[in-house]
């Protein structure tokens, strides 16, 4: 059968339809063009079988709900160990139509990883929306989002729920918000930032390489078009009419505030939601971050925005509700207002109810009750939005605003302080909020302090001057103060307020309690005296003295005194041994014999034991530990001066009086030679002689005398102490040495460089000649007894010298050979007969000379001399760099690997079969980089000739 060919018409027809069809199956424009944002949220495990390394994941995708785009009914994701699904191997848990063009779309899915450690989980696409103004062919870019997770046995952690959607709507010239409103579970700190959307091809294995799109750039950009500026704006920020627009987000609250759009259309920006846990005693650490890429539409439109109004920012206490939830929008064109709220107590425990759309006013109300469990350091964020539904077709417009609520513990209730005997004991109530891990902490002052805590004022203020003296549990409802086991001292009013800290991460603190307070009447026994009375090493005497102790009611048997002591001043508690006990209340003074205070502190404690009450437990008051005073006596023969020192740790007061320098006259007695205000731990005093200077060789001997006072009352005659004896010898210091190096004449040798022997291969071997004399410096009186002289060296001036050898004080002359360079730096110091040591003498240094000299011939023919091109004399060198070249120009050699260059005749540069020059005449330059203190550079030129 014969078929008649087609007319022409009818193969145009055919060839387009044909082509239509192949469009319609290939083109990724009509099934490429359905993502609009998107983000990941991730939950360690915690189920009953708990697995630190299995996390949990839920990815929430907002699409298009255009007819005719692309679907994902699964998804594929990297999980950023290396590892990801199979080709939308998760499948679609939900699919939500939000809005008449906007699906909501929900994928879970989880993840074990083989090791700890942080991983960036991202999920890619190439379905991104097409017409987005902020970036270059947004149809042809791929989206991606992610979100960061840490990997550790010890933390467990949800990231922040982003609950409020990723689309949102603006209009030409008015203010655009938009905030997240992101909640963290665990009540970490979150820090928001804005980011350019990213992209990443979809790679061959599994992991994709992210990078910002093309051509992004922040909805406020200029360079967009239709010049932006901001209009009015209550803020914040507060809007300034006329300027160029902004474009920020706060990173604190996360609120989006654009002010103001200039062209219509859609726009998508990225931002970071990055999670901070606190570490108690250290600093905050991030262990997450969600990346939200979101879609801004907007339009060319009449309708005005409406006006929202919320609740000032409050705090509240646990288990009371929050009260005046009221919040009110009102729109411009009187419209209804559609009100919606967003947190993470919504929807339930907390409420929000609408009651009226308005006009004129739409209203809802906000109910919420915190429970324990929800105190935390950082307020709740509670954002309220508001839309208008206007009637005439105009796109719907928004305000938001965020409410912030902190909630904090209530005060621990009826405080109450007890006295017994020298300690405090404390109740209080069965605290409200047990929260795991809550510490109460305890604190104390002396005497009372008004303090009414302000409503979100938690905690104690700096200010109030209370001092933190222990905690326990929440649940604990008792403490007992004896002042770290010394006991609370008489004649005082202590008085107490505690309050809760709650454990991290949330954190949080409550109000303050009550304030409880008790007074101590009469006094408690005091040590007033640990004096100095012999100084000797072995049988060296302390005398010990302390005050009665008073009271308005009695002591009852079994009482008295126990006095304890340790060697130095700050001695730890387990240290000290009683030597002393009595149940005389009278006697109050012990002689401390057989000591050692030529060279040891000696410091005690005094326990005053007592029975308050008939058959009751034996009550303990301590005092001390107070020391002796322990003076140092220094010499300074260059000024001719002694220095001296003292130290004590005392519990009574020594800056009120100042402190007494004795100091032995050459008939034996002590005469005072100075008063000096100390410190509460002790005091200097220089001794210059006082107008007649001290003089060399002759020994001076001090002791101090303190004296105190007590807040209580105690005579400060009663606590004069004295130190131990001390001497030192003002001998005079040794005479300074002058020192002189042996030179080297570079310049002669220079001149001779072709008389000079030849170098040894090795190099040279130098030797340095020291020289030096004493001067009469620093004094006419100094020291000429010398003994022996330290040699000082280093290897460039300024260099810190060390010690390398030492001579006899009859040697003036130091020889420093074998030395691979002559560089170096030394000094000489003088040390006399009696251990001084001089100052240092001058530094003298030597530097190498700059000698290089090539020969004219060499003969590489195997016969073991003159084998190579290398320096016949030559100082120490860094570096040669070489270049030969042939009498044609041609470079037949080059390297700067040695030195010594060592050319055996060798080239690549000729030709030649056999990788040899010619005989002949060949010419050189030489850079020469010397071992000197300046590594100078010297370029030598010259010629040789090869014989074989």
């Amino acid at each position: 059968m014969r078929i008649p060919l087609l007319t022409r018409p009818v193969r145009l027809w055919l060839t387009g339809l044909l082509l239509l069809v192949l469009w319609l199956g290939n083109s990724p424009a009509a099934q490429a063009t359905h993502l609009r944002a998107g983000d990941i949220q991730a939950k360690t495990d915690t189920t009953a079988a708990r697995n630190p390394r299995r996390i949990f994941f839920k990815l929430v995708l907002y699409t298009s709900a255009e007819q005719g785009v692309a679907d994902e009914p699964g998804v594929t994701i990297y999980f950023g160990d290396n590892t990801c699904t199979k080709d939308n191997e998760i499948l679609r848990f939900s699919k939500q139509l939000i809005s008449p063009d906007t699906y909501r779309n929900v994928y879970y899915f989880e993840h074990t990883y083989n090791a700890a450690n942080v991983y960036k989980v991202i999920y890619l696409s190439n379905n991104r929306v097409a017409g987005v103004v902020n970036m270059s062919n947004s149809v042809g870019t791929p989206f991606e989002i992610s979100t960061t997770v840490t990997i550790d046995p010890f933390l467990q952690n949800t990231s922040p729920a982003l609950l409020a959607p990723a689309i949102d709507k603006a209009a030409v010239r008015q203010v655009f918000l938009h905030n997240p409103a992101a909640f963290d579970a665990d009540g970490d700190s979150l820090v928001y930032a804005l980011r350019p959307s990213q992209q990443a091809p979809k790679p061959s294995g599994c992991e994709p390489g992210i990078v910002d799109v093309a051509g992004f750039r922040y909805p406020a950009d200029p360079s967009l078009g239709g010049s932006p500026v901001q209009v009015a704006y209550a803020g914040p920020p507060v809007g300034r009419p006329g300027e160029a627009a902004i474009f920020q987000q706060d990173p604190q609250t996360g609120q989006i505030v654009w002010n103001s759009p200039a062209v219509a259309g859609v726009y998508n920006i990225a931002f970071s939601v990055r999670e901070y846990r606190r570490v108690p005693g250290g600093k905050a650490r991030v262990i997450g971050e969600v990346v939200r890429d979101m879609q801004i539409i907007v339009t060319n439109t009449l309708n005005q925005r409406p006006i929202l109004k919320v609740p000032l920012d409050i705090c509240v206490v646990a288990n009371t509700p929050v009260p005046g939830g009221t919040v009110t929008a009102t729109d411009p064109d009187g419209n209804p207002v559609k009100l919606e709220a967003f947190g993470g107590m919504l929807p339930t425990p907390g409420s929000f109810v609408q009651s009226s759309k308005g006009p004129p006013t739409a209203q809802g109300l906000f109910r919420w009750t915190p429970t324990c469990l929800d105190i935390r350091q950082d307020p709740y964020q509670v954002l309220f939005k508001a839309t208008d539904e206007p009637s005439n077709g105009q796109t719907p417009l928004i305000d938001e605003r965020i409410w912030r609520i902190t909630v904090i513990g209530a005060a621990p209730q009826n405080l109450r302080a007890t006295l017994l005997g020298s300690t405090t004991r404390l109740d209080w109530d069965s605290y409200s909020c047990q929260n795991p891990n809550a510490q109460l902490l305890i604190f104390r002052r002396e005497n009372s302090f008004p303090f009414t805590p302000g409503p979100c004022e938690t905690g104690l203020p700096a200010a109030a001057g209370y001092t933190q003296i222990g905690s326990v549990s929440a649940g604990t409802r008792t403490f007992l103060d004896d002042n770290n086991g010394k006991g609370l001292e008489r004649g005082k009013t202590y008085c107490y307020r505690i309050y809760v800290k709650f454990a991290a991460p949330a954190g949080g603190e409550s109000l303050a309690s009550n304030e409880a307070c008790v007074a101590l009447t009469g006094r408690s026994a005091l040590l007033t005296n640990v004096t100095v009375d012999r100084t000797e090493t072995v049988n060296g005497q302390i005398t010990v003295r302390w005050t009665k102790p008073t009271s308005s009611v009695g002591f009852l048997a079994p009482l008295g005194y126990r006095l304890f002591r340790a060697s130095g001043q700050s001695p730890a508690a387990t240290d000290f041994a009683q030597v002393f006990t009595t149940t005389n209340l009278s006697d109050t003074i012990f002689v401390n014999q057989g000591l050692n205070t030529t060279a040891t502190a000696y410091t005690y404690r005094l326990e005053f034991y007592h029975t308050p009450v008939s058959g009751s437990a034996e009550v303990v008051e301590k005092s001390g530990p107070a020391s002796s005073v322990r003076v140092t006596a220094t010499p300074n023969p260059l000024a001719g001066t002694i220095g001296v020192t003292w130290t004590y740790n005392v519990p009574w007061d020594n800056t009120r009086s100042p402190a007494t320098i004795y100091r032995r006259e050459p008939g034996g007695a002590f005469r005072p030679i100075a008063k000096v205000t100390g410190t509460a731990t002790g005091g200097t005093f220089t001794d210059n002689g006082g107008g007649t200077p001290l003089l060399k060789n002759r020994t001076y001997c001090y002791y101090i005398k303190t004296k105190g006072i007590y807040a209580s009352g105690v005579p400060a005659d009663s606590l004069i102490n004295l130190s131990q004896e001390q001497c030192a010898n003002l001998q005079p210091v040794p005479c300074t040495p002058v020192l002189t190096l042996k030179p080297t004449n570079c310049d002669s040798l220079a001149s001779r460089l072709f008389d000079l022997p030849t170098t040894p291969q090795t190099g040279m071997v130098y030797t340095n000649y020291l020289s030096w004399t004493l001067s009469n410096q620093p004094t006419a009186d100094c020291s000429r007894d010398i003994v022996q002289y330290i040699i000082l060296k280093g290897t460039l001036a300024g260099e810190p010298l060390k010690e390398i050898a030492r001579v006899p004080g009859t040697q003036l002359f130091y020889q420093d050979g074998n030395l691979p360079s002559a560089q170096a730096c030394y000094a000489v110091q003088a040390v006399d007969v009696n251990g001084a040591l001089s100052a240092v003498s001058n530094s003298e240094c030597k530097d190498n000379c700059l000698l290089f000299l090539l020969p004219n011939i060499f003969t590489p023919n195997g016969d073991r001399f003159n084998e190579t091109f290398r320096p016949k004399v030559f100082s120490p060198i860094e570096r040669t760099a070489i270049k030969i070249y042939n009498r044609w120009g041609k470079k037949v050699y080059e390297s700067d690997k040695d030195p010594l260059i060592n050319w055996t005749g060798g080239s690549s540069g000729e030709g030649n079969t056999n990788g040899r020059v010619s005989e002949g005449m060949y010419f050189y330059q030489a850079e020469v980089e010397f071992k000197d203190a300046n590594h100078t550079k010297r370029v030598f030129k010259g010629w040789v000739q090869i014989n074989r």
